[in-house]
């Protein structure tokens, strides 16, 4: 096994889960030099064996915990992505998992116990849009002081269902997602907010599945405050005919509006980022606009994973401590919402923070 080894060898790589997201973060990686793809797992495979360029498969994650990997990439459901985490932690692996980490607090806080019994292993979440250029761009105006205290946020992100084309209908069942279009895609704009603002601990919010009647959600929007008094105001959408990803952030001395996100479905529109500065009142301020027109997230956020594990330093975006705050943010939105907590008895899952 070559955990921690910081030579040129390159990291061999599994990934639980080959879908859309899995075959994507292996084209990521079969472009670098560093890393190496061995095996694969997915239930679609139907057996176990070798692909013709000399990858092995298993229709079984659990068969990659027999595979000589370094690192485990998970991509899969989100009732079973903690227990491909723990297991490849407890292999004295590194663990890339997309997000969310699970389907509720509890999962991501047995996820974060392990971690602890684990010291040498990195865990990473793809929070991805935190490496977005318009997002760092953004985030470096806001550290900078330039613009002043912030005053509050407004995050938009949404789309025309609960299940993008090509996707497979668990996102849709309690049991398994956890939740619907909060958890699923909105947890990117909560995660943003607090990266900007700091954590929310005061919560209004409605939560509905008013429209595709599932029993997740396909609306939620909340009312949120910091500590220190700065307002975020977010909406999540299933029912978005247009798909949209839209952040505005006032600032004391002017605002940032971060419209359209790259992605894979190209379906939100170009990327951009208009800095404003607030230097009379006449509502109509001078304004410079940067637009975005290639996607390095992706690759970025891999780069960052491996530094942390060659040079074994701290994961510092996406942590597993991260993952649980943001976690907390979205559960704290669901039991804001009386209705929809008591629905489902979500109070009940909403645990102490892990210590």
């Amino acid at each position: 096994m070559n955990t921690n080894n910081k030579s040129a060898a390159p990291l061999k790589i599994g990934f639980a889960g080959y879908g859309v997201v899995g075959k994507r973060r292996r084209e990521i990686i079969d472009a670098r030099d560093d890393m190496m793809a061995v095996a694969v797992s997915d239930i679609t495979l139907g057996g176990d064996g070798s692909f013709d360029d000399g990858i092995h498969y298993h229709a079984d994650f659990r068969r990659l915990a027999d595979e000589e990997l370094d690192v485990l990439f998970v991509c899969l459901p989100n009732d079973i992505a903690p227990e491909a985490t723990i297991m490849g932690l407890e292999k004295g692996l590194h663990v890339f998992c997309e997000k969310p980490p699970g389907r509720d607090l509890a999962d991501i806080a047995r996820v974060i116990d392990c971690e602890k019994s684990c010291p040498g292993q990195k865990l990473k979440y793809g929070f991805n849009h935190r490496y977005h250029d318009s997002v760092r761009e953004a985030l470096a105006l806001v550290r900078s002081g330039e613009m002043g205290r912030m005053v509050n946020l407004r995050g938009i992100y949404g789309k025309s269902q609960l299940i993008s084309f090509g996707q497979t209908t668990w996102r849709t069942q309690r049991d398994l997602a956890g939740g619907g279009i909060l958890l699923d895609q909105g947890i990117h704009m909560v995660d943003l907010m607090r990266l900007f603002a700091g954590d929310f601990e005061d919560v209004h919010s409605f939560v509905r599945n008013d429209f595709w009647k599932h029993n997740v959600e396909d609306n939620a929007y909340a009312l949120m405050r910091t500590a220190d008094g700065v307002i975020g105001m977010l909406h999540s959408s299933a029912t978005q005919w247009r798909h949209r990803f839209n952040l505005d952030i006032t600032l004391e001395k002017g605002a940032l509006t971060l419209s359209g996100i790259l992605s894979g479905s190209k379906s939100y529109g170009a990327e951009t980022l208009t800095a404003a500065w607030a230097e009379d009142d006449t509502g109509d301020p001078r304004e410079q606009t940067t637009s975005y027109n290639h996607d390095t997230s992706w690759s970025d956020e891999i780069a960052d994973f491996v530094d942390a594990i060659r040079s074994d330093r701290d994961i510092t975006e996406g942590s597993s401590e991260d993952a649980y705050k943001t976690m907390e943010q979205v559960y704290r939105i669901y039991c804001a919402d009386p209705e929809w907590a008591a629905r489902w008895n979500l109070k009940d899952r909403l645990p102490d923070r892990p210590a």
